[in-house]
Parts: C-alpha cells; structure tokens; sequence
C-alpha cells in the first residue's frame, strides 16, 4: 500500500476525515430508509397498489447492487473523489424528480437513479481500505458503519414526522437539502486516496480472475450478503407489518423501523473495540450467531402467543447487534484479500449484499397478506442470517487450510 499523508480536515489535498467518510455512508443509509413510513401514503396518493410502490424499496436495492459492480472498477480507474462529486449532484437532480413525480411510474424511475447514492457505501469503505491495513481497517469500518447505523435508526422515525406534518414529499425535499450540502462538504474535504491506476479499464478487468479464485472472497462476501440480506428483507416487510396488521402510525412505524440501527450501531462499536485483537473470522461467527438468536426468540414467542409488536420490531435489535460485528469484519476481508483491487471488491460485495437484499425485500412483499400475521417475514429473515451462519463457518475453515490474511 503506497503511503498517503495524514488526513488535514478541510484539506482536499490529503486522504478524508473520518467524519466525512461517515457523512457518506450516512446520506446512503438515509435515502434508503427515510421515506418507509410514507409508503401507504405515497401509494394512495398515486391510486395504486402497496405491491407496486413496494418496488420503491426492491428495485432501489437492484439498481444499487447493479451501480455497485461499475462503481468500485471505475473509482479504482478514475479516483474516488471525482466519482463520489458526480454521483453526489445526481443523487439531488433525482430527487428532485421524486418531488415532480406527476405518476407512479415516474417516481419510480426516479426512485431508482436515486439509487446512485450508493457510491457513498461502496467508496468510504474503499477509501478506508486506501488508508489502513487489514485489522485496522476492520476497526475503522466499524466507526464508519456505526456512524451509518445512526442514519436508518433515525431517519423513519424523521420521516414519519415529516409526512404527518408536510407530506409525504417532504421527504425527498429534506434528501435535496442533505445531497446539496453534503457535495459541497465533499468538495472541500474529499482528497484523493487511490494511487495506483490502471491504465485502461480493459487492463483492469484482466485482473478480475486473480480475484474471483479466492475462496476467501466468495466466503466474505456470502456472509455479509446473508447478513444484510435479512435486514433488507426486514425493510421490504416491516412497512406492511406496522401499518396493516399492527395498525401502527407513521411516526410510531418509523421509531421502530430504526430500532435495528440502534443494535446495529452497538455491534459496530463492539468491532471497533475487539476486531484488531479477537480477528476478523471470530467477530464473523459471533455476529452471525447472534443474529440466528435475535430471529428465533421472536418467532418463538408470537407462536406462543406474544403476537404484539414490541415482540416483532422491538427484539430486532438484537439482529442488528449481530449484523454489526459481521458487517464490517466481513467488509474489511473482503477488501483485503487483493488490496490493490480495493474499489472492485468492495463494488462486488456490495452488489452481492443488496441484490441479495433486492430479491428479499420483493419476496417479504410478496408473502404477506393480513392473514399471514408477521411469521412469513420473520421466518425469511431467519432463513437468511442462517446461511450467514454456514458462510462464517466456511470462511473459518477456508482460513485453516491457508492461513491468515
């Protein structure tokens, strides 16, 4: 890893403040989350079907898991600071057209380009791995995550707010305002991490095999894939769980939407604290069993009657407890397996990650009805953090046949 100077806060001529990585991944937390509690409202107001404004959600995380595979090899060609600049004012014009939205189709087409955001996620955990070595980036991803834990812990709870008082494009408002000062703060703080260009893209795919043939890899990827997978699933089934079956409002959805980010924030912070000295493969297998256990109490006390929903959202907290120490363990191993590939690795496990969440946030959707009751959900939720449990154990095993990072 070429050395960078140390970061000078304000200076575009040095890597990033942390503060400002954190920024980045918080403005791509709160876009995916903040207008939840407004979907029943969004969807009335366009005269259309919950299963079609559902796709707000589901074809956001497609296209996020779409942008991510060409984000990660064009940053690590052209720099993260010019493609973050570029994604940051098209985030804005996007929004801006969910606002003008005169159909459900067209908000759904600019839904979907707000999706762009997402360089945000992919590019502060890249420009992380730019700055530190393995353990230490685990570390430093995890304060950078729990900074993005408070985004999607507060936002539905923000959004709801502002959709009882102003409506329900209020939202995208409030993300216009966000996007446009958060470019102009990138523009001043956002210094350039990568070094090592290739010189064409061509150059760069040709690399793309060394990458692919790491076991490690796939195992890091599936484990955080699985992790958030469940999460996103969570986000595709919560809205119609609160608001149809529990008859929650809009403010009282949203709090408790947020209540994962909450236990999520604690995992990451419990990262930050052990992941250098308990390793990246611990930290992977505890998460993932606490997220098994975060799913199975739920589901076993609504089947012995505790149907309410402090039991369903309230107990989420503890998948998002688990889903912190995977997350960014995960992450960090997955950038380190080829460092100088950093950008490439972190666009595919992202893109691993949502389109994982995609398909599950579509399917939660798609299973419930109000006689279902919330088992359908939770059931799929527990399906995935399980597979992410299998994955931590391969990754383990991978590690024993050869060796450490």
């Amino acid at each position: 890893m070429n050395e960078l100077p140390a970061a000078r806060f304000l200076d575009r001529n040095t890597p990033p403040h942390i503060s400002t990585l954190i920024i980045l991944a918080c403005v791509s937390a709160l876009s995916m989350t903040m207008f939840l509690p407004s979907l029943p409202e969004i969807t009335e107001h366009f005269e259309t079907d919950y299963r079609l404004m559902q796709l707000s959600v589901s074809s956001y995380l497609f296209v996020t898991a779409v942008l991510q595979v060409v984000l990660g090899p064009i940053a690590d060609r052209y720099g993260r600071r010019p493609v973050m600049l570029w994604s940051l004012a098209m985030f804005v014009l996007a929004s801006v057209g969910c606002v003008l939205a005169p159909t459900a189709e067209v908000f759904l087409a600019f839904r979907m380009a707000q999706a762009v955001i997402a360089t945000g996620m992919v590019l502060s955990r890249a420009i992380v791995r730019d700055m530190v070595p393995t353990n230490r980036a685990a570390s430093m991803i995890a304060y950078v995550t729990m900074g993005m834990a408070i985004a999607p812990m507060l936002a539905p709870a923000l959004g709801g707010v502002l959709d009882e008082a102003f409506g329900w494009q209020s939202n995208f408002i409030f993300q216009i305002a966000i996007g446009m000062s958060i470019f102009g703060f990138c523009f001043l703080d956002l210094g350039e991490t990568t070094r090592s260009r290739h010189s064409s893209m061509a150059n760069q795919f040709k690399d793309y095999p060394e990458l692919f043939r790491s076991r490690r890899f796939w195992g890091y990827c599936a484990a955080s894939a699985s992790a958030s997978g469940a999460f996103f699933a969570f986000l595709g089934g919560a809205p119609y769980v609160g608001t149809t079956i529990y008859g929650l409002s809009a403010t009282a959805l949203g709090i408790f939407i947020g209540l994962p980010s909450f236990g999520y924030m604690l995992g990451n912070f419990v990262s930050g604290r052990w992941s250098t000295r308990v390793g990246i493969n611990r930290m992977i297998v505890v998460g993932s069993l606490v997220g098994v256990a975060g799913l199975g109490l739920p589901i076993a006390l609504v089947w012995l009657g505790a149907d309410h929903p402090f039991t369903v959202f309230g107990l989420m907290i503890l998948l998002g407890f688990g889903n912190g120490m995977v997350m960014p363990n995960a992450m960090a191993g997955m950038l380190s397996v080829r460092p100088h590939l950093a950008g490439t690795a972190s666009g595919i496990g992202g893109a691993m990650m949502i389109g994982g969440g995609a398909g599950l946030s579509a399917l939660a959707g798609a299973l419930l009805n109000e006689g279902s009751g919330p088992y359908p959900l939770l059931l799929l939720m527990l399906a995935s953090i399980s597979l992410g449990l299998v994955a931590a154990a391969y990754i383990v095993w991978v590690a024993k046949k050869v060796g450490p990072l």
